[in-house]
């Protein structure tokens, strides 16, 4: 398998969970159980944590394109930055000063009037 393209392919997955991940969230209704928009939440939460590590990787190391193994570095780099988030929403124990437990606080009061 080419590297551009399993590169290509894990952008294409990323874009699909964002795209997954919004649907979710817009679809939440009183017919959703508890867990289910938990568990969006965490997801959300996971992707927030994601998008901020990328950014503050993208602020402090210039990218060497001229380095043939450019593609494959940056798609293992990605994936770590996904797990690394995971991670800390998984760690976190869901107490209630979580970005997840927080947001679904806040869309439960909101969708089951």
């Amino acid at each position: 398998m080419d590297i551009g393209s399993l590169y290509s392919d894990y952008l294409t997955s990323t874009a699909t969970k964002a795209s997954n991940l919004e649907r979710t969230l817009q679809g939440t209704n009183r017919e959703k159980s508890d867990d289910e928009l938990l568990e969006a939440c965490k997801q959300f939460e996971a992707y927030f944590y994601e998008q901020v590590f990328k950014n503050m990787q993208k602020a402090m190391v210039p990218s060497d394109e001229s380095d043939p193994n450019h593609t494959l570095v940056d798609y293992y780099k990605e994936n770590l930055i996904a797990e690394y988030s995971k991670d800390i929403v998984d760690q976190s124990g869901g107490g209630s000063n979580t970005l997840a437990q927080q947001l679904y606080e806040q869309m439960k009061r909101n969708y089951s009037q």
